[in-house]
């Protein structure tokens, strides 16, 4: 507490009335009070310079809520005016969503869905000083047997402890009631990784675009950033495209620039080259190499829902082991197949712009099972080595 606040708060004894001689001395006498009400009144003054008391009847009881419930909060900077909370759940998002200009759009778009969907029905026009850790265990739980996916749950529980962070940090609650609350796990489902045969199968199947399932499927690009490729990304000398940017659809086309490890230099077979050549003829450096019939963007929901579904429904017809994937799900096969073709996990990292290699790891484990049985497989031979060393270092 500062000195003025020092000053300005204290215990009272309301039954006694203490006045200084002129030798110096106190001299106490009953008050006007005394015999009525509680004897001892604690009392501070916050911020905004109002006052707060409480009364005791004991001494003891009135110093203990002033030190551990006032003072040692106002030294930590944890104290909570009590009529902060008071406001709605609601009244909060407004004031923290409106401030949300350093997410993309298609983020707040996302966490505006969640809020809509999900957290304002439920927690809209509660308090903030009400919201209990309880209260919110039991809301996960309701969306999971409502059927809600683990990412859908954790979308929803995120914007509400965001909003609530907002809450602390605006001094309305001394903690996020959030904290502590645990989510479903993820069930992570099997990724269909196509074979080289699948994807000279896919590639021939679509209607057209065939160059765009071969590209991802060997680099590894996410959608947005093989639609925002120009002819001068492209090193046809070294093979190698650079990702400097990428385009999403949320409400309309959004341009951007990938996060630090995300940029990158990405190579490509060779024998995507006269693919690629194609597509630049009488192109200009600042045009897109892969765009839709009019020379625009090409995008995703048009082209999955048009073209890619029903190519992979045909390669189902003939090829019963095909599997229902995505466009998105390329960039998982050009992982496959990088591991197949023996590539370590920092050049698979390279390849898909991951932060570290631990998230390629985490997300690919599955796909270096085989080089668990390598070294395995070479244990054994050193093992074998060794034992037969020994032995005919003995037999000598």
């Amino acid at each position: 507490m500062t000195q003025k606040r020092n000053r300005r708060a204290g215990v009272e004894d309301r039954w006694l009335k203490t006045t200084r001689e002129a030798d110096g001395t106190l001299r106490s006498e009953p008050s006007a009070n005394h015999g009525k009400g509680l004897r001892y009144r604690a009392r501070y003054v916050d911020d905004d310079n109002r006052e707060h008391a409480k009364g005791f009847a004991l001494k003891r009881d009135a110093q203990k809520w002033l030190d551990s419930e006032v003072t040692a909060k106002f030294a930590t900077g944890t104290y909570v005016e009590p009529s902060a909370g008071r406001v709605t759940v609601s009244s909060v998002y407004q004031s923290w969503f409106s401030a949300q200009s350093h997410v993309s759009p298609k983020a707040k778009a996302t966490r505006r869905s969640a809020w809509n969907r999900h957290v304002e029905p439920r927690w809209g026009n509660t308090l903030v000083a009400d919201v209990r850790p309880s209260g919110i265990r039991a809301w996960v739980a309701s969306m999971a047997e409502e059927g809600s996916s683990a990412t859908t749950i954790e979308n929803a529980f995120g914007v509400l402890r965001q909003v609530l962070g907002a809450a602390v940090e605006d001094n309305r609650i001394a903690r996020n009631p959030c904290e502590g609350v645990k989510l479903p796990k993820r069930k992570h489902s099997d990724r269909g990784y196509l074979s080289h045969e699948q994807v000279v199968a896919l590639a021939s199947s679509v209607d057209r675009h065939g160059e765009v399932v071969r590209f991802l499927a060997y680099t590894g690009l996410r959608w947005g950033e093989m639609a925002a490729l120009r002819v001068q990304d492209f090193d046809m000398l070294r093979r190698r495209v650079n990702v400097s940017r990428s385009v999403t659809e949320s409400g309309g086309l959004v341009w951007s620039t990938p996060k630090s490890w995300e940029r990158r230099s990405v190579p490509f077979p060779a024998t995507l080259c006269d693919d690629l050549a194609g597509l630049m003829v009488g192109k200009g450096r600042d045009q897109l190499v892969f765009a839709d019939l009019r020379g625009g963007v090409l995008r995703n929901s048009n082209w999955r829902d048009r073209v890619f579904r029903p190519a992979v429904l045909r390669c189902q017809a003939t090829d019963p082991t095909f599997p229902t994937i995505t466009p998105h799900d390329l960039r998982h096969t050009a992982a496959s197949l990088a591991v197949s073709a023996r590539a370590n996990v920092k050049a698979v990292q390279r390849m898909l712009g991951h932060a570290k290699a631990s998230m390629t790891l985490d997300t690919y484990a599955d796909l270096f099972d085989e080089d668990l049985d390598e070294v395995a497989d070479r244990l054994d031979a050193a093992i074998r080595a060794t034992a037969d060393g020994l032995r005919t270092a003995s037999e000598a």
